[in-house]
């Protein structure tokens, strides 16, 4: 049968052509026009091919281009959008409204016709309605459609619909807003075939797509490659024209327009809000970014009630695993005792029977299959991974044999509860016959012409398919509480079988259980934990830990050694470079600390057995600097110094300054004995820790035979090395910096701090500085050098500039118009950078300037 297969490789990033409600222009690095739609004409009164390969300065006004070079420093990462409002590009040109983004080396700008200030008002105090209340309602079905009901007054779409992918990536329309002419669509299927993968990729990086004339000409970009041979990835344009196959798709729908805002939980797809109108229509940048947000904002409280779903479920499963004692005290044998424990599970799991599998003897609660049924299940269990939960709501489809039982026990959740030999508990769930109505026929999904040409489906009438032979599907929030629970039924079964051993030495086989699991589990388990534990807060802990701070440090750690875990089976288990533990961990926290901890002396690769260990310390090392020590202020540093000794063992020292004055603790926590005893107790190395006033420094010798000095340094420990062991002059030590934009001026300041510079003066106006160099200069210090943006809205830098040139202060300018502003003469050779600037460029600028004094 023909299928869509051919969709999921479609290039639908690079179409080469945009749709004509915009118009695009694409510059290099230093803005010289590289694309431009056919239609640029209509905006700047040249044609693409007059414009291509002339820097964008000959065409559009200076102050435009230093405002949008301005704003470009705010873009993190490479899905970051930038808009501009009422931008006139030309003295005579009407205004504009303008969305910036970086697409490879390419800097790209779309540019729309300007929305009207009191509809931008009226559209954002409709969000902010409407998200007020949201977060008030409770349930994911009155949450949805009330979600569906804003977005349509909102936007003015015909048809609103919450679209909810599901396991096999089909989605289900699971609310609805719509006028009541319109076919309604509420709880139809549709097949995952109908947004391929590469289109649910995109939806990930680009939040919100608008259609707005599914007859729209479109236009095409000029060239169609550049130089190298490589169309223009589009991928982040608002403008990007749209795939023949879901255009064709959306008339057969009778669908003119549509838009579609994702809905991202935990960084992952969870669904779509969208939109259709039955007539052409063009949503405003106002109003796409007003649904936008409205989306992110929709998908944070559904977010929410989640996790408070998951909390109290994890509250019911703590409850249950915390009863297991007392159940095992009063039952006369294990196996009694297990079938005692698991006959509560059918709560926490909706199961309707649960099978205890244990010394080649079965018993049995609730709907269960017969006992030979269930031996010979757990010779098919037998094959699955060890250790691992094993979950299937169609047991038919894995287990031929079990299509014999699927109407007693459709689902299984198989939990291991020793190696060899092996014994589950296995919880049943019976078949769920139901009817599942899709959007058309799902074994048709696309129709061909003479077998050539693939079309999508026209039909959309509802198709009924009966669904036997399957439970309920298994959440992952079932498959997270079995794994709790399995743990907790580990230290029964060892309690059980070895009483004696257990009472004299109760907490060592604690730990020796718990390590064992975590090493045969850790490429699930960990990273399992890993996904679900959520960053910690900064907060000091109190001499008396409540229960919810103690699992948020607990989880941490566990996060801590995920991380390390993840690092080291990369490369199958083998050594692993020192500076990866410190950048994974500095990275781990917000606010990007990563660029205050400087690494000294040459890069080691760390034994498997030793990485964990390792990672702990540096872990807890981060976390009390971040929260207490050096790394908790802007100003404070940590130094890392690697060496050798004479033993050729590893040496490093962590040292920290610039932080609140240290004290030496009362008592020793949990974390302080990680860092003091772990790498002596583990590796028979050996560790110092120095409460200094000026920061804490700690010494730690690991043994040869765990630690490799790396003499030839890959990319990537090179590139680490290098920024953090960027450095400047020495004299400079305290750096004013003169910038109207506070966002840019904190970046500066953040990469001064991280280049060892003692304190960073922000000042905003010309009068501002020049009250800073005057005030300090009297009490004996001096400004060492000064960053000055040129252009301060209604001034210039320049006039302050030749007064600090009088005074033999260093300076150099950072600036939005690059190389094109005109200098006055004296100024001409100062040295200069242009925005966006980075640690390297501001480090270049120190170095060249106060060399030429």
């Amino acid at each position: 049968m023909t299928d869509l297969s051919t969709c999921d490789r479609e290039p639908i990033h690079i179409p080469g052509r945009l749709q004509t409600f915009g118009v695009l222009i694409a510059v290099s690095q230093d803005w010289i026009v590289s694309y431009a739609s056919t239609n640029v004409d209509r905006l700047i009164g040249f044609s693409a091919e007059d414009i291509v390969g002339h820097p964008l300065t000959n065409f559009i006004q200076s102050d435009v281009i230093h405002t949008i070079r301005n704003r470009l420093q705010n873009l993190r990462g490479r899905d970051g959008v930038e808009r501009l409002r009422g931008i006139h590009v030309t003295e005579n040109a009407p205004a504009c409204d303008v969305s910036l983004h970086i697409s490879t080396s390419n800097v790209v700008l779309e540019f729309e016709a300007a929305a009207k200030q009191v509809e931008t008002d009226d559209i954002q105090s409709a969000v902010r309605s409407a998200i007020n209340r949201l977060s008030s309602t409770k349930g994911l079905s009155r949450l949805c459609s009330d979600a569906a009901r804003y977005m349509r007054a909102i936007t003015g779409f015909d048809r609103v619909m919450i679209y909810q992918f599901m396991q096999d990536d089909s989605g289900e329309v699971i609310a609805e807003a719509k006028t009541s002419s319109l076919t309604p669509y509420l709880h139809l299927r549709y097949p995952a075939s109908d947004i391929p993968k590469q289109a649910r990729a995109l939806y990930l990086r680009q939040s919100i797509r608008l259609i707005a004339d599914v007859n729209d000409p479109c236009v095409r970009l000029y060239p169609e490659k550049n130089p190298d041979g490589q169309p223009l990835d589009l991928s982040q344009s608002a403008l990007r024209a749209v795939s023949p196959i879901h255009i064709e798709y959306l008339k057969n729908m009778g669908v003119s327009a549509s838009m579609s805002v994702s809905i991202i939980v935990r960084g992952k797809l969870w669904g779509l809000i969208a939109c259709h109108h039955t007539h052409p229509l063009t949503l405003n940048q106002s109003k796409r970014g007003a649904a936008e947000l409205f989306g992110q904002m929709f998908s944070l409280i559904l977010d929410s009630q989640q996790r408070e779903e998951e909390q109290e479920h994890d509250r019911t499963v703590q409850d249950l695993a915390s009863s297991m004692p007392n159940v095992v005290a009063a039952a006369e044998s294990t196996i009694d005792a297990m079938l005692e424990i698991s006959s509560e599970f059918m709560s926490v799991f909706k199961g309707d029977g649960v099978a205890v599998y244990f010394d080649g003897k079965s018993a049995t609660v609730g709907i269960t299959p017969g006992e030979a049924h269930i031996d010979d299940l757990v010779r098919f269990l037998n094959r699955t991974a060890a250790n691992q939960i094993y979950a299937t709501s169609d047991i038919g489809s894995v287990y031929e044999p079990g299509r014999a039982f699927a109407g007693l026990a459709a689902g299984v959740l198989a939990l291991p509860i020793s190696k060899s030999p092996r014994d589950f508990i296995l919880i049943f769930r019976r078949e769920l016959a139901r009817t599942v109505l899709w959007a058309g026929n799902p074994d048709k999904p696309v129709s061909s012409t003479a077998g050539v040409r693939v079309s999508p489906r026209k039909s959309f009438e509802a198709w009924r398919e009966v669904v036997e032979g399957q439970s309920s599907p298994w959440t992952a929030l079932d498959i997270r509480a079995a794994a709790q629970l399995r743990i907790t039924i580990l230290e029964t079964v060892l309690r059980l079988t070895d009483q004696a051993v257990k009472e004299r030495k109760s907490a060592q086989e604690k730990q020796e259980i718990l390590i064992a699991e975590l090493n045969h589990r850790v490429r699930n388990i960990l990273g399992l934990v890993r996904g679900l534990i959520s960053q910690g807060q900064s907060q000091p802990q109190s001499q008396q830990m409540s229960t919810a701070d103690y699992v948020q440090v607990l989880d941490s750690r566990i996060q801590s050694l995920a991380r390390a875990h993840d690092q080291i089976t990369q490369v199958n288990w083998s050594a692993a470079p020192f500076s990866g533990i410190l950048e994974t961990e500095a990275e781990s926290y917000m606010g990007g600390i990563i660029s205050r901890v400087t690494v000294r002396g040459p890069d080691h690769l760390l034994e498997p057995a030793a990485f964990s260990t390792v990672a702990l310390v540096i872990h807890e090392l981060v976390t009390n600097s971040a929260k207490y020590g050096a790394l908790s202020v802007p100003q404070g540093r940590v130094t890392v110094t690697l060496s050798r000794n004479e033993m050729d063992d590893m040496l490093f020292c962590w040292e920290e300054s610039g932080g609140p004055v240290v004290h030496a603790p009362n008592r020793r926590g949990f974390g302080s004995t990680i860092i003091e005893r772990s790498i002596p107790f583990d590796l028979q190395g050996e560790a110092k820790i120095t409460y200094a006033p000026t920061g804490l420094v700690a010494h730690f010798r690991i043994p040869a035979i765990y630690a490799t000095e790396i003499l030839g340094l890959n990319a990537r420990e090179q590139a680490l090395i290098h920024v953090n062991t960027m450095s400047i002059p020495s004299s400079i030590r305290r750096v004013l910096v003169l910038e109207d934009n506070f966002i840019i001026a904190m970046e500066a300041e953040d990469i001064l701090l991280a280049l060892d510079v003692d304190e960073v003066l922000m000042a905003s106006s010309v009068k501002e500085a020049r009250s800073f160099v005057d005030s300090i200069g009297l009490d004996g210090h001096r400004v060492d050098f000064a960053l000055l943006d040129v252009s301060l809205g209604t001034e210039t830098s320049f006039a302050f500039a030749q007064d600090l040139q009088a005074r033999g202060i260093p300076f150099g300018f950072a600036s939005g118009y690059g190389e094109s502003a005109a200098f006055p003469g004296t100024l001409a050779s100062v040295p200069r950078i242009a925005k966006p600037f980075d640690k390297q460029s501001i480090s270049r600028l120190l170095t060249t300037a106060t060399g030429q004094l």
